[in-house]
């Protein structure tokens, strides 16, 4: 079923080319439940193949993702908290949801929507609480771009590296994954203590 996905991806962007990898990034950096990796993957392994050129893939990606992450933030800033919840059942997004990103924006603050860039599930969401509680669209648009980036140009070396073996994609992705939630958590406890440290001056 994956290799069938990874397909129709990577003829969807060879057919759209850099169009394609804007698009597809922009739905899955929105409420869109799509997995960016069967995007930039591809896109990498294009690109190891001369089809593309990476930085180019690399920018695509980063503006697609700024593009769904904008759409978030502007939705939750003109309809609100009940608006998101009362139509999000519809897109497999629902209160509980809601409260996870929540939680997670609240214990971390502005940086979350920089790490929550970098963490399964909360990538999608977090620009809905920094809409709600209308961060800065300037400090939202740095840091969001700063996790995307990250984000993107991992799953662009992957695919141009070891793009055309799906096992092997499989099997880095998940330690890649497992290593960047990790050092996420490490950013977010660093920031954290400076923060209490700067409070406590």
């Amino acid at each position: 079923m994956l290799g069938e996905i990874v397909d129709f991806i990577v003829n969807i962007v060879g057919d759209l080319g850099y169009i394609g990898i804007v698009i597809m990034m922009a739905l899955e950096s929105s409420f869109f439940p799509f997995p960016s990796e069967v995007v930039m993957v591809p896109a990498g392994y294009l690109a190891h193949k001369g089809e593309m050129n990476i930085l180019v893939v690399i920018g695509a990606g980063i503006f697609g993702s700024l593009l769904g992450a904008w759409l978030n933030y502007l939705l939750a800033i003109k309809f609100g908290r009940a608006f998101i919840i009362k139509y999000g059942k519809y897109i497999f997004f629902d209160e509980e949801k809601m409260e996870k990103v929540e939680k997670f924006f609240q214990n971390h603050g502005h940086i979350s929507t920089f790490s929550g860039r970098l963490v399964p599930v909360i990538r999608q969401y977090i620009s809905f609480p920094a809409g709600i509680a209308k961060m800065p669209f300037g400090l939202f648009s740095f840091f969001t771009g700063l996790g995307a980036g990250i984000w993107v140009i991992i799953l662009t070396l992957l695919g141009y590296f070891i793009g055309d073996n799906e096992a092997l994609v499989k099997e880095y992705l998940h330690t890649i994954v497992a290593v960047t939630v990790v050092a996420v958590l490490i950013v977010i406890s660093i920031y954290i203590r400076k923060q209490k440290r700067n409070d406590n001056i």
